[in-house]
């Protein structure tokens, strides 16, 4: 393994600060929270009506910039309704389970580098409250306990909608969450550790975006379907579902709701840039040119900034895709996303296993080609033998399709195959030969015989 790799895993700078010190990063992480929490939900409002030729909230504070403050306002006068038939406790504590998670995730993730950087009132410390030598471990074990949040409150409303909801919450989560992992694990194995200051040491020379693109949009997807965003927003799908797992809450509880949605985006988009993103590292331009751009406070503004280019992907999407139909959703999860990443991930094992032994990269490069030119000639030989089975049983088909249909073959009326016609009517003029009858004329007759007009 790279020496370089064994120095970043060294943690001992952690758990040195003075408690008044953890205070302050605590504090810090929480207000970064609540603070970019605000800004993209007046950004998400602003950049859609932007995207609709809207104006978009413009009524509190300068250019409409309160209205997610004056919202949370709002929600917390509301009156707080209970239903009836709801389990109590669990109703209650349901929107502490899905909010609480949502903050903890930030206490592992670098604003800087890991080395005494920076003073706080003349105390050298890092730009992090803490970090693990599994810190991506403790992330996934967070974001998988803010799920049962959902769960919880679609079960214990006693409402069907609501009910309907949670579940598609956690058959949701069951799906995205085995790519997510398996996106993890190619970064694992590029960066050898799962410490998240560890990580961003490991992109020092280049992002893992450039080394493991693959794994960089799988994460992409999984995320959003991670905290049910457009156009994964089954479980409070509107148009099916009047709300979703949250249609019976109100006032506070609702806003807390609300809070872990977007707290989540953010924490998934802080997850992105630590893994993918470089971290705290300067773009590559500015990093060339001026030495001084990873050093001090600067690191904090690049990581502020490839969030906050995050955060509108997550605004552009949901003004620009419609919803996905639920079998969609599970069909990109289960037949597209964790058979991708699955083999992702063994091309990069692969690859890695090889390097370790000192093989040359052009030897590597021609290995990994003739893998996938063979698995390639593979599924060519396999579809064309299918194609030849095919061919016989869709011959067959369309003669059976090309007869006539017989509505009362099976003893009771059943209706056309797409395909199949109905034979004609007796007695039944075409289309085409209709016309209108006028009472009394020579057509009403019945059986070729004329009536008496009556």
């Amino acid at each position: 393994m790279n020496p370089a790799l064994l120095a970043a895993e060294d943690l001992s700078m952690f758990g040195r600060d003075p408690w008044w010190l953890v205070v302050i990063k605590a504090v810090f992480c929480f207000a970064f929270l609540m603070v970019t929490v605000l800004i993209s939900i007046v950004m998400e409002r602003k950049v859609v009506a932007w995207m609709q030729l809207r104006i978009g909230p413009n009524r509190h504070g300068p250019w409409g910039m309160l209205q997610s403050l004056a919202d949370g306002v709002k929600l917390m006068l509301k009156e707080d309704v209970v239903v009836k038939r709801a389990d109590k406790v669990v109703y209650v504590l349901a929107p502490i389970v899905s909010a609480v998670p949502a903050f903890m995730a930030i206490a592992v993730i670098p604003f800087g580098p890991a080395g005494n950087e920076i003073s706080i009132f003349g105390q050298p410390t890092t730009m992090q409250l803490t970090d693990l030598p599994i810190a991506m471990l403790y992330i996934l074990a967070v974001a998988s306990v803010g799920i049962y949040g959902i769960v919880l409150a679609g079960w214990s409303s006693g409402s069907t909608y609501p009910l309907l909801g949670g579940l598609r919450a956690c058959a949701q989560m069951i799906s995205y969450e085995i790519a997510m992992g398996a996106a993890f694990a190619s970064v694992f194995l590029y960066s050898g550790s799962m410490s998240t200051s560890a990580i961003v040491e490991a992109q020092a020379d280049r992002w893992f975006v450039v080394l493991l693109p693959v794994s960089f949009l799988i994460y992409m997807v999984t995320m959003v379907g991670e905290v049910n965003r457009a156009p994964f927003d089954m479980p409070e799908s509107e148009g099916d579902l009047v709300g979703g797992f949250n249609t019976e809450y109100s006032s506070i509880k609702f806003a807390m709701f609300m809070l872990a949605e977007y707290v989540n985006m953010v924490t998934v988009s802080v997850v992105s840039v630590t893994l993918f993103l470089g971290g705290w590292r300067a773009p590559y331009p500015i990093s060339t040119f001026w030495p001084g751009a990873n050093h001090g406070w600067w690191p904090m503004l690049w990581f502020v900034a490839k969030v906050v280019l995050l955060l509108f992907l997550f605004v552009w999407l949901r003004g620009t895709l419609p919803r996905v139909r639920y079998d969609q959703l599970m069909k990109l999860g289960w037949k597209v996303l964790i058979p991708v990443s699955v083999v992702w991930l063994m091309l990069v094992a692969t690859v890695r296993a090889l390097r370790n032994q000192n093989i040359a990269f052009q030897s590597i490069v021609l290995y990994v080609a003739g893998a996938v030119l063979a698995v390639l000639l593979l599924s060519f030989v396999v579809d064309m033998f299918r194609e030849r089975r095919a061919k016989p049983e869709a011959e067959a088909a369309e003669a059976a399709k090309s007869g006539e249909f017989d509505p009362m073959a099976g003893g009771f009326p059943v209706p056309p195959l797409p395909g199949q016609t109905l034979p004609p009517v007796p007695r039944r003029r075409p289309r085409g030969e209709r016309q209108l009858i006028v009472s009394g004329g020579p057509d009403t007759g019945s059986d070729g015989k004329e009536t008496d007009g009556v």
